[in-house]
């Protein structure tokens, strides 16, 4: 029973994934707004991901900046690799909790106002040759 324990925790340390990444959860933001600002960057070179971030004007760029900024350091710190060398392998978004509020209208009714939230996920990887 033992040794199919190891053996199984060998295979998971195998296929492990080894790239650097970050992840900011509870955003208060809508995914598909984070998504188009996402969508900017995948594939591109770190040092070219922040330069559009930092001059894009979206709520959602400011958030992300910080993200692949944290993902940076963790490539660094973390997996020892140069910044020179990373790309932005893979982002994506996925919806979080959403709160739900009442808006008061006129007669006694109310709308349903829903404040959505989102978790933000980015890799970092070497060039690929």
């Amino acid at each position: 029973m033992a040794t199919r324990i190891k053996e199984k925790a060998l295979t998971r340390a195998k296929n492990a994934d080894t790239r650097a990444f970050a992840t900011v959860k509870y955003v208060r933001m809508s995914p598909s707004k984070v998504r188009i600002t996402l969508d900017t960057i995948r594939g591109k070179k770190v040092e070219e991901a922040m330069a559009i971030l930092a001059n894009q004007t979206t709520a959602a760029a400011e958030v992300c900046l910080k993200l692949v900024k944290s993902a940076l350091a963790n490539a660094e710190n973390n997996k020892g690799l140069a910044k020179s060398d990373l790309v932005v392998d893979e982002c994506y978004v996925c919806p979080g909790p959403t709160l739900k509020r009442l808006d008061i209208r006129a007669r006694g009714r109310a709308n349903r106002l829903l404040k959505r939230t989102c978790h933000i996920t980015v890799y970092l990887d070497g060039v690929k040759e």
